[in-house]
C-alpha cells in the first residue's frame, strides 16, 4: 500500500476569530470565466483549527487540511505568516 500524499494547503485572512479554538479563513483565488474569459475572484471561507488562539482578525494563515474535528472543521491552523497591522 502506498503512502498518503501531500494534505491540502491554502493561503487566506483570517476574518473572525469569536469561537474557542477556531477561526474563519478567507481564501480568495482567481478563475478565468469560461465565456467571457475575464478575471472573477472567487472566495472561500474556512473554519480552521487554531489550538492556542493565538491568530488575530487580519492576519495571513497557512492552513493545512486534516481529518474532520467537528461537524464544520476540517482544516488546521499551520503557521501564521503575517500579523494583523
Amino acid at each position: 500500500m502506498a503512502g498518503r500524499g501531500q494534505p491540502k494547503t491554502r493561503i487566506g485572512t483570517v476574518v473572525s476569530n469569536k469561537m474557542q479554538k477556531t477561526v474563519v479563513v478567507t481564501v480568495e483565488r482567481m478563475v478565468q470565466h469560461p465565456r467571457f474569459k475575464k478575471f472573477v475572484r472567487k472566495r472561500v471561507k474556512y473554519k480552521a483549527h487554531d489550538e492556542q488562539n493565538a491568530c488575530q482578525v487580519g492576519d495571513r494563515v497557512l492552513i493545512v487540511e486534516t481529518r474532520p474535528l467537528s461537524k464544520e472543521k476540517r482544516w488546521r491552523v499551520r503557521e501564521i505568516l503575517q500579523r494583523a497591522g
